[in-house]
């Protein structure tokens, strides 16, 4: 769909929730780059993306809180609009009302989460690096320890990203997943380069997020 001059996806599953306003961006309407303030866009440019952000989902552009994504598995707690103190951070969380967390992705995949009950949200940016480490998991852990959220009550929406047929991973990740999901057979599909496979990340995230309590229906 299109929202303000930018294309956007949503999830039918968060449609229906009144409280929570979403969205995932596509390249398509962006008059600047890269769209990041770490990974080289002028400071003028990145200021540009906030506000054509903003006017897409009628918010100010201060609401938008990014971290600095490094691959890794950590995850922040957002209470204010700061994005200056999230450095080496790849899951943000927040029950504050008016703020937007964020994250950033091409070929990795964005996860979001949202809790009806407790009126918490998550956005996750899942490479293969935090897809092995299962970052959407300890993102749920935090939740529940954090705001007393009901993995059952979670609902969980896993956003565009490479596909399995295009996403061929090398000897060291194929091991990796064979170590940490049970039904690894079912995330790798054999290559014809030896010792490689192609990796489902939206299969594994989904498994991850199954381990952690979340129905399969959610």
């Amino acid at each position: 769909m299109i929202q303000g001059r930018l294309s956007v996806f949503k999830f039918e599953s968060f449609k229906k929730y009144k409280g929570i306003a979403h969205f995932i961006t596509t390249k398509e309407g962006w008059v600047s780059g890269s769209k990041s303030r770490f990974t080289g866009d002028r400071k003028e440019e990145y200021a540009e993306f906030r506000k054509e952000l903003a006017i897409s989902c009628e918010a100010n552009a201060n609401q938008f809180v990014f971290p600095r994504q490094t691959h890794s598995d950590h995850i922040a707690v957002v209470t204010s609009a700061d994005e200056n103190t999230i450095a080496n951070t790849d899951a943000l969380i927040t029950n504050q009302p008016g703020l937007f967390v964020c994250v950033q992705t091409a070929d990795c995949v964005p996860v979001l989460l949202y809790d009806p009950q407790k009126k918490v949200v998550s956005a996750i940016h899942a490479g293969w690096k935090g897809t092995v480490s299962k970052i959407v998991l300890k993102t749920v852990q935090k939740m529940t320890d954090q705001f007393g959220c009901q993995p059952s009550d979670i609902i969980a929406g896993i956003g565009p990203s490479i596909h399995i047929h295009a996403y061929e991973v090398g000897p060291e990740v194929v091991e990796m997943v064979k170590n940490n999901f049970s039904n690894s057979s079912a995330l790798l599909k054999p290559s014809l380069n030896a010792g490689r496979a192609y990796l489902d990340l939206w299969e594994a995230n989904q498994t991850a997020l199954m381990e952690a309590g979340i129905p399969e229906e959610n």
